[in-house]
């Protein structure tokens, strides 16, 4: 079967930016254990982190952020120790720089 003309997607073809962090954090898990968590990229609707549980899609878990505390998100796909999350509530504009500056201050 030919995809001539056809564009692929990519993880590089999001719709929104997002901005590259390391931040070290702890996530609570559906069965309510807390794991480490290492974000390397968010945005006012989500994040891409690296974990060693294996998540799900559909999982929703509860993150430590700086600035705006716990903060809910669900597991849209896993996939060889990186997960990618989408918050249950956008990050306000107003608190989305401080957050990123935060993150990549420590």
């Amino acid at each position: 079967m030919s995809v001539s003309g056809a564009k692929l997607a990519s993880a590089d073809d999001r719709l929104v930016h997002r901005d590259e962090v390391e931040h070290r954090t702890r996530a609570v898990c559906p069965d309510s254990k807390s794991v480490a968590f290492l974000i390397v990229n968010v945005s006012p609707q989500g994040l891409m982190a690296r974990c060693e549980i294996p998540f799900e899609a559909g999982d929703l878990l509860r993150l430590q952020l700086p600035i705006l505390g716990e903060t809910g998100a669900e597991v849209r796909w896993a996939l060889g120790g990186r997960v990618g999350c989408q918050f249950l509530r956008p990050i306000a504009a107003g608190d989305y720089a401080p957050l990123v500056a935060v993150m990549r201050a420590r």
